[in-house]
């Protein structure tokens, strides 16, 4: 059993916890609610969550995607709900709220679901420069994270991402993905990258913490079987690039020491450190890694948890940020959706870095 799949199971019974006080408490405005009955419908709702999960880590089927996907909507609806609930419960020590506005806010829950749904199942395409002294010729790159290949976004994900990258290979030289191509939430097999093979541009991938969950060997066999070079804390050099892939550090992977990562820099070209988390950034940037490319935070998914982001990441939850060194640090906010598909507040995104000569 999977770390995710653990994390989901000791998660579930919370979840259905707070879906029997929130159901209760907003059917409560309209009709007395019978305890038996939403009981029932709780311990559905959690079985919905969690079976489908144990059978898609052995093989994913088309209705245990079906139902991880109402699984994940449920959830998010649960959230807002939550969050609506609370308001309410506030101000109703302030002011009588009749039920027609009750009823008229709730709505508002579930258009903002059906815009979020349908806005995290649209790639757009993104450009920002990044500009350099030390550069001979223009380069561009797409840079992309968290596809999050899964039971909710399986291989449709992959031909989509794949469709975009192959209407941007004229243009750019490079696609590096910075972690979480896999999700964790079904077995990944061999052949469920292969679309990515019509992308005629060199594709890198390192690892994020969510592709060691489905087992790192089957999501690096998926990735060499579709052509892509898999960089775990070694490089790569293409033209005046040089490219690191710095794995996810847990705890029982051997990392490379600072004096192992500087012997990697070359001063007279552009070193890319690829590295799924945005921390360690100073330090990255000090060693004389010219950009670091990052992930993992989705720049918050949807509101209100994108407010918490920069919170969570010292202000670096998604963008481009650039030093004094003018070195740059870029976090995307991702391809896919990690437990909800939904995004409000964010794009899924492939982001063009147009490296060029800094003007005089």
């Amino acid at each position: 059993m999977s770390f995710r799949t653990r994390r989901v199971l000791m998660g579930a019974p919370f979840y259905a916890l707070i879906s029997f006080f929130v159901l209760n408490y907003v059917l409560s405005y309209y009709t007395m609610v019978n305890i038996f009955q939403l009981l029932f419908l709780v311990l559905l709702l959690f079985c919905i969550q969690t079976l489908p999960m144990l059978f898609e880590e052995k093989k994913s089927t088309p209705i245990g995607r079906f139902f991880s996907k109402v699984s994940g909507i449920w959830q998010w609806l649960l959230v807002m709900l939550l969050i609506y609930s609370v308001v309410l419960f506030i101000l109703s020590f302030i002011i009588n709220i009749p039920v027609l506005i009750v009823s008229i806010i709730l709505l508002t829950i579930p258009v903002i679901g059906i815009y979020s749904f349908f806005k995290a199942h649209r790639i757009v395409v993104k450009e920002k420069v990044l500009e350099f002294e030390n550069l001979e010729s223009e380069f561009n790159i797409v840079h992309l994270s968290d596809v999050h290949f899964g039971s909710i976004r399986h291989k449709k994900i992959i031909r989509d991402l794949s469709d975009k990258l192959c209407e941007l290979s004229d243009s750019c030289d490079l696609v590096i993905i910075s972690g979480d191509l896999a999700d964790g939430s079904c077995v990944v097999e061999e052949d469920d990258f292969i679309e990515l093979n019509r992308v005629d541009i060199p594709i890198i991938f390192t690892s994020g913490n969510h592709d060691y969950y489905p087992g790192l060997d089957c999501v690096h066999r998926a990735c060499k079987k579709a052509g892509i070079v898999v960089l775990e804390n070694s490089g790569i050099s293409y033209d005046d690039i040089n490219v690191y892939g710095l794995s996810f550090s847990f705890d029982n992977i051997d990392m490379p020491s600072r004096d192992e990562l500087k012997s990697f820099v070359v001063d007279e070209k552009i070193n890319i450190i690829n590295y799924h988390i945005p921390n360690g950034w100073e330090e990255l940037s000090d060693i004389g890694f010219n950009i670091q490319l990052s992930g993992h935070t989705h720049g918050g998914q949807f509101y209100p948890v994108v407010f918490f982001g920069n919170l969570m990441y010292e202000g670096h939850n998604m963008g481009l940020f650039r030093d004094s060194a003018g070195h740059y640090l870029h976090v995307t906010t991702g391809v896919g959706c990690m437990d909800f598909p939904m995004r409000w507040g964010t794009d899924s995104e492939l982001v063009v870095l147009k490296l060029r000569k800094k003007k005089d």
